[in-house]
């Protein structure tokens, strides 16, 4: 009887943030090593199929780096990257989108099903929902470096994606956008899951990562810190405590709750439930990312 109260309790401690979330729109960005563990992602979806239950609308928008590396290293090609995104020629741009299409994408909107819920594949073999432009990066110099099929998302299909959460439909994004000429570009997951979220003026977005969040000490998982605001995150980015890989991920927090997503989160995609814990429980898990309060 005790266990059985305890999970009303818990049931009662969520009722809140159901209320509070429900109708509003959460934007999961799936990514890096979590997708590469079955029970995992089993996991992760359970929370997604919970949350659409609940009256939550989450879309999700995914990468698959590292299957995209084996299926070159397959067929004999190297990934090269320039300042930190694949360059993609027109034999890596193929094996981009057979990889986050026909595998990732299928399997993701497979498992939905499978655990209860409804998916559907949003695009280029259905209708796409990413228009994208080709992306040149810059040096310090001001020299640009073309990186091929390689774009940045500049319009979201919003009418679209509400449609299908508005039908019960969990929209399941991969990072593929269609240029003015209906050429495919790889874009990068983190800023064409923040695109998603300012167009779309999402409530969260959620970056599930293989980390516990933002750590004081990179060394001491302990050293979490719970939530930071857009000064702070600069502050660290300058003293190195925020670095490499995590630098997309803030710069897609900072640059989604300046456009008016009211919050961003990093959490730890590897701790079982993580979107339920940080989403409807009073600790939460992870750092936040918010503008800082009014006075």
């Amino acid at each position: 009887m005790k266990e059985a109260i305890g999970k009303a309790e818990v049931l009662i401690e969520a009722l809140a943030y159901i209320r509070t979330f429900r109708d509003h729109l959460v934007i999961i960005k799936l990514g890096g090593s979590v997708m590469d563990d079955t029970s995992v992602m089993r996991a992760i979806l359970q929370d997604v199929v919970f949350m659409e239950t609940v009256g939550v609308r989450p879309v999700v928008v995914h990468g698959g780096g590292a299957a995209i590396s084996r299926a070159m290293a397959a067929a004999g090609l190297e990934s090269k990257f320039i300042r930190g995104r694949r360059f993609t020629d027109e034999a890596v741009i193929e094996i981009v989108s057979q990889v986050l299409i026909e595998e990732i994408n299928d399997e993701l909107v497979q498992k939905i099903e499978q655990l209860g819920g409804r998916a559907a594949g949003i695009h280029q073999n259905t209708k796409c929902a990413l228009s994208a432009e080709k992306l040149l990066i810059e040096d310090g110099s001001g020299e640009c470096f073309d990186l091929g099929w390689v774009g940045r998302v500049n319009q979201v299909d919003c009418q679209l994606l509400d449609n299908l959460c508005l039908a019960g439909v969990v929209p399941v994004i991969p990072s593929l956008g269609l240029d003015e000429k209906a050429r495919t570009l790889n874009i990068n997951a983190d800023t064409a899951a923040a695109a998603v979220a300012q167009q779309m003026g999402a409530e969260k977005l959620i970056f599930l990562s293989d980390v516990p969040g933002i750590l004081a000490d990179h060394t001491n998982p302990e050293s979490l810190i719970p939530s930071l605001d857009p000064d702070e995150c600069r502050r660290l980015v300058a003293e190195g405590v925020i670095a490499e890989g995590m630098i997309p991920k803030i710069e897609a927090c900072l640059e989604s709750v300046q456009a008016g997503v009211s919050k961003t989160h990093i959490i730890d995609g590897r701790l079982r439930h993580s979107l339920l814990l940080e989403i409807f429980t009073n600790q939460g898990v992870g750092t936040e990312i918010v503008l800082p309060s009014s006075p």
